[in-house]
């Protein structure tokens, strides 16, 4: 497409995203000109009392649903197309719909359901949304980036393969950043993707897309990506529930993006989801797939929701949540705080849970080691991609590349000097987490140690668009390889969170961090407050049973988010 320019190529991709939407039957309703901040709401009054119904339902509902044949999968399908539809109208969140594959499929599966009175399998009928950059044969890979719009994936991604075998539907393909590489989604392609709570706010990113179609309840569930905090920082500024999984769990095979092949920071997919069973669901149906028989770099072991790290316990066993109020070098604005003072104030009531205070072990220079192992090429290639079409730099990719001073391009000494920081820094934080919560007298035996730690998702919530410039409170865990489960706990509360106008800033950051909440707390009015849940390497599993036991406990989330 050398002979266009970026503009026009932009068109040619908002205009093919519009006809897919055109395509849908029954046709998407328009929307209202005159719109509210919070677009959560407009759909019940568009879409009939059925559609409302199946959408705002949760995935382990819908999966009982369709298998007792109360909803066929073409119902759903439609429902879900339709949602999708106005979710893009008050949100900007998709790159296509794919309603006449999605019906075909949908079809197949009716059939198959009729003819053998059973469903195909655990995912039988269930819609996911899948971000633009997972490769689906024959259809574009564009990455975020002008000069890709024209590739095609040459096969499905391993991870749709299997999700496909399960039984799903694949409806709708949803937006990322230029680069990949912002916390929001905004593109030269198709522009900015908005928060469903509040269009000032950003949807989170890379995986934004996702999070604003599952805020919107335009998916239940879908597919995302994470190698600084891009399914996390989605899903907490749209209230939902993300995961990112430790590496090499999830298979990657099929994925587009610059960089392929570095090791150093290893990037991961994952779900996100309306539930915390639907992020279950699909971790153990990828893994009970055993994905390592196709991708040996996989690590060969089940999904072990079967084990049990509290509830098979005996009635003594305690879960030791270790609460990070903040990481020492950006302060979480007001309603971060408050939601988790909130959470560990009901904690406290409750039986068979031990809090401690976590101290953060310099997060400053694991920023220092995440941002250099990044770009070693010197981001090369996202700059070659950026500059090829002429498209203009998006202001995230500036600070994430341009304006990063530990951006360079590396030798391969250089390589190995800084990932030998990070093995040394991670050896470092897994000491303090053997040593937190031991006791004295104790004698090597590490059962008494931390299980969890509870801390922010972001320093606020969901911020204003090209300012999500903090990414410590996500990207610390991407270092360490560390598990981390985000949930939704309540909303920002004008009347009770107030500017702190004693607070003196530690440093630059936590300044311009401060700042946006000092110039006008207005402006986040009703957004989500999420927090997040983080464990050890391969406790993925003891990180969801963990939320799934505090949940119940203490009823999670404190606000409706539907």
């Amino acid at each position: 497409m050398s002979e266009l320019n970026w503009q026009k190529i932009a068109k040619i991709a908002q205009e093919h995203r519009d006809a897919s939407i055109r395509h849908v039957e029954p046709s998407v309703p328009e929307v209202p000109v005159q719109l509210p901040f919070d677009r959560t709401q407009i759909p019940k009054y568009l879409l009939t009392p059925e559609e409302v119904l199946i959408t705002e339902t949760q995935p382990e509902d819908l999966i009982v649903s369709l298998a007792a044949g109360k909803f066929t999968s073409i119902t759903v399908t439609s429902a879900f197309l339709r949602r999708a539809g106005l979710a893009q109208a008050l949100t900007n969140c998709l790159t296509e719909l794919l309603p006449e594959r999605a019906i075909a499929r949908a079809k197949f599966l009716d059939e198959y359901f009729k003819e053998h009175g059973k469903p195909i399998g655990p995912l039988h009928g269930i819609p996911i949304s899948v971000k633009e950059h997972f490769a689906m044969k024959g259809l574009t890979l564009n990455a975020g980036f002008v000069s890709w719009w024209d590739k095609k994936g040459e096969d499905d991604a391993h991870v749709l393969k299997i999700l496909w075998n399960a039984g799903c539907v694949f409806y709708a393909r949803t937006t990322e950043p230029q680069s990949l590489m912002h916390l929001e989604t905004s593109s030269n392609l198709y522009g900015a993707t908005t928060n469903p709570f509040n269009s000032r706010l950003t949807s989170g990113g890379s995986s934004g897309g996702e999070g604003a179609l599952i805020g919107m309840r335009g998916s239940c569930l879908g597919l995302g990506t994470d190698i600084g905090g891009s399914i996390r920082s989605p899903a907490a500024n749209c209230g939902v529930y993300g995961l990112r999984p430790t590496s090499y769990r999830i298979p990657t095979e099929g994925l587009s993006a610059t960089m392929n092949g570095q090791e150093q920071i290893v990037p991961v997919l994952g779900p996100l989801s309306t539930s915390l069973d639907g992020v279950k669901l699909f971790m153990k149906t990828v893994i009970g797939a055993k994905p390592w028989l196709r991708e040996p770099s996989l690590i060969p072991f089940p999904w072990r929701d079967q084990e049990s790290w509290f509830r098979a316990s005996s009635s003594s066993e305690i879960i030791r949540i270790a609460v990070m109020w903040d990481d020492r070098v950006v302060r979480p604005h007001p309603p971060i705080t408050r939601a988790l003072l909130e959470v560990v104030e009901k904690l406290k009531e409750v039986e068979r849970v031990e809090l401690l205070e976590w101290e953060p072990h310099a997060h400053d220079e694991a920023w220092e080691i995440v941002s250099s192992l990044y770009f070693c090429d010197g981001a090369r290639e996202e700059s070659d991609a950026i500059e090829a079409s002429g498209e203009p730099w998006r202001p995230l990719s500036t600070f994430i590349i341009k304006d990063n001073p530990n951006v360079k391009k590396l030798s391969v000494d250089e390589i190995w000097y800084w990932t030998q920081r990070r093995e040394a820094y991670r050896r470092a934080y897994a000491k303090i987490w053997n040593e937190t919560g031991t006791r004295v007298g104790d004698t090597g035996d590490l059962q008494g140690m931390v299980d969890v730690i509870l801390c922010p998702v972001g320093p606020g919530a969901a911020p204003p668009l090209d300012c999500a410039r903090y990414w410590g409170y996500t990207s610390q865990w991407n270092v360490l390889d560390y598990p981390a489960l985000v949930f939704p706990v309540t909303k920002v509360d004008l009347e009770v969170d107030k500017v702190d106008n004693g607070y003196k800033p530690m440093n630059d950051k936590d300044r311009y961090n401060h700042e946006l909440w000092q110039s006008g707390p207005e402006k986040y009015k009703d957004a989500p407050v999420s927090l997040q849940l983080v464990g050890r390497r391969y406790e993925d599993e003891k990180v969801v049973e963990a939320l799934d036991i505090i949940k119940d406990r203490i009823g999670l989330p404190f606000a409706n988010f539907v």
